[in-house]
């Protein structure tokens, strides 16, 4: 097996990772979930509307901060929804396992033996700041 194909099995057992799977069936839950997406709808035209206002020559302050006010509130309504709460969760994870897996590809492609690699205590890969890493040599 040459080495894309090896990535094709790779990008395979990726999707049939649990955490995948939860990241999709949340997502899904989402986006399935009309008053959730109207909600969101929502609160995308009134993001619009309040940087359509600040943006103005003529701004209205107190219009500005009503709009604020009321862009946060819908926010923490949406992020605060169990579904979201779920989704973000979901992402978390995934984005972790993921992370991790992308780390040992590129410690790998640095000359670093892949079954000793260890997880960034950080939590992330490559930042792109190579003075905080002692990573690629």
């Amino acid at each position: 097996m040459d080495i894309l194909e090896m990535a094709r099995e790779l990008g395979k057992k990726i999707q049939e990772d649990e955490n995948y799977i939860r990241l999709i069936t949340t997502q899904k839950e989402v986006e399935d979930d009309d008053a959730l997406q109207e909600s969101i709808a929502d609160f995308n035209m009134k993001r619009y509307d309040l940087t359509k206002e600040v943006t103005k020559e003529d701004r209205d302050d107190a219009k500005v901060d009503e709009l604020d006010k009321l862009v946060r509130s819908m926010y923490d309504e949406i992020t605060n929804n169990p579904k979201m709460v779920a989704y973000n969760e979901a992402q978390a994870d995934f984005d972790d396992v993921f992370e991790y897996v992308i780390h040992i590809l590129q410690m790998s492609a640095s000359g670093e033996d892949p079954y000793t690699v260890t997880k960034p205590e950080n939590g992330g890969g490559c930042s792109g700041d190579c003075g905080s890493c002692g990573g690629c040599g």
